[in-house]
């Protein structure tokens, strides 16, 4: 690379601290995605900021952001004059958007008040679909079979023992697995609260989607792209190269199925579970939820045809989904932009994030406590929390977390770091917290 060997390179997020010595451009492909921000361990960079920064450093050298659905603080540069603008108007080969049907499924009656999985309109979809030849896409965002399991008796869910989640249940391995820590146990039939064997498997992840196709689809070829599925060194590829020559039918999956597969045959895309991607605790739900299933929808008619999606939801009047029914970006930006202004948080504010992770929760609650405590009489308005998260306990270790946003100030920023490392020093001193580990996040994602 310093010699100038090579001009061109295709890298990961850590391709960004190759020793260049003349670079002249860097690409960051939908710049948008949270894999960008490396989250444990640290250091816990943005590969797209720091590109940014590492340009600067060269006079000639230039960034191109490239996405359909850009990251609102990303937007907000460009059409603030930051950074420059440059818009595509029309898709490759001048192939319209796929129109998005809603279908609402709180219409549809299950006979056991399960939740719609493949509703009639889906269902008849996809056959017309695959009986012209064309290929379908199935999206639904949880592995597994059963994301839980409910006693019917007592209303007891299995959780994991060293994390505060449920557990889900994998049928093709016949295990219950917990998705934060990874252990595994034996599937229940048993309730531990009160004796019961009638358990009810609630919602429903890529493995009972796939079984309810076969059922449905006898004759169809069924694929699953998730993790389960593409654990083997070439099993990702292999299933790519059956989908692309037409040896499978419809294809279900994560959001393996999103990141950017060009097919020419697909014409029907399926959101099975809008609502799933709408209902965390999270300012960048509705960001999240739109660049999600517009990415989502845009795997359908990439040729000749047009293609068609189609979203299940049980809210089909949200707002995100009506956004998103019509392609709309700058409209979901323009209603974003007016609330994260409203609650100042990024990009009118810099976000640092710290986590407090300990084996005793009182140690962690005081800890915690004190440590914001003590940067209040600085921070004060920009503080929020501490506060338990939504999972409060992973690997068995309680967590805190405590938020501070604070202005774009430069100075401010740098001086607040400052005083968080010194903090973090003085919390370790005391005999008490010593054992407490603290991690910092700045820019959160």
């Amino acid at each position: 690379m310093k010699n100038g060997e090579l001009s061109i390179v295709l890298g990961a997020r850590s391709s960004v601290f190759l020793p260049y010595s003349n670079l002249g451009l860097v690409i960051c492909d939908e710049e948008y995605d949270t894999s960008f921000k490396q989250q444990d361990p640290a250091p816990r960079y943005n590969a797209r900021d720091a590109a940014i920064f590492y340009s600067s450093l060269f006079k000639q050298a230039n960034v191109l952001l490239g996405s359909a659905t850009p990251a609102l603080e990303t937007y907000h540069n460009a059409t603030t004059g930051k950074y420059g603008l440059v818009e595509l108007m029309q898709r490759y080969g001048d192939v319209h958007l796929p129109p998005i049907d809603i279908i609402d499924t709180k219409k549809i009656i299950q006979k056991d008040r399960s939740k719609v999985m493949l509703s009639p309109p889906l269902i008849e979809a996809i056959t017309e679909t695959v009986e012209r030849n064309k290929q379908v896409i199935l999206f639904q965002n949880r592995r597994g079979y059963s994301p839980y399991q409910v006693c019917q008796v007592c209303g007891w869910i299995p959780q994991c023992k060293y994390c505060d989640v449920s557990l889900t249940y994998h049928k093709f391995s016949n295990k219950l697995i917990c998705h934060y820590c990874g252990t595994t146990y034996p599937p229940l039939t048993t309730c531990a609260a009160c004796g019961s064997h009638n358990f009810m498997q609630r919602n429903f992840g890529t493995e009972k989607i796939e079984e309810q196709l076969l059922e449905q689809f006898p004759n169809f070829r069924i694929a699953r792209m998730d993790v389960d599925t593409v654990r083997g060194k070439n099993a990702h590829d292999v299933l790519i190269q059956q989908f692309e020559q037409g040896r499978i039918d419809v294809l279900v999956g994560t959001q393996m199925v999103v990141k950017g597969l060009d097919f020419d045959h697909v014409d029907l895309v399926g959101i099975l579970d809008a609502d799933g991607l709408l209902h965390f605790a999270d300012f960048r739900v509705n960001e999240r939820a739109f660049q999600l299933m517009e990415q989502v929808s845009g795997r359908a008619g990439r040729r000749e045809s047009t293609g068609k999606v189609l979203l299940q939801t049980i809210q089909p009047q949200s707002p995100i989904l009506q956004v998103i029914q019509r392609h709309d970006y700058k409209a979901m930006y323009k209603t974003e932009i007016e609330s994260r202004k409203q609650f100042f948080y990024p990009p009118f504010s810099r976000l640092i994030h710290l986590t407090f992770k300990h084996k005793m929760k009182d140690i962690i609650e005081r800890g915690a406590n004190e440590f914001a405590n003590s940067l209040r009489t600085k921070y004060g308005n920009y503080i929020v929390g501490p506060a338990e998260p939504v999972i409060n306990r992973i690997r068995n270790l309680h967590l805190m977390e405590l938020l501070i946003k604070l202005p774009r100030d430069g100075k401010l920023i740098a001086q607040c770091k400052q005083d968080i490392l010194t903090q973090i020093a003085v919390l370790r001193n005391e005999r008490s917290f010593k054992s407490v580990v603290i991690v910092p996040d700045v820019d959160v994602l």
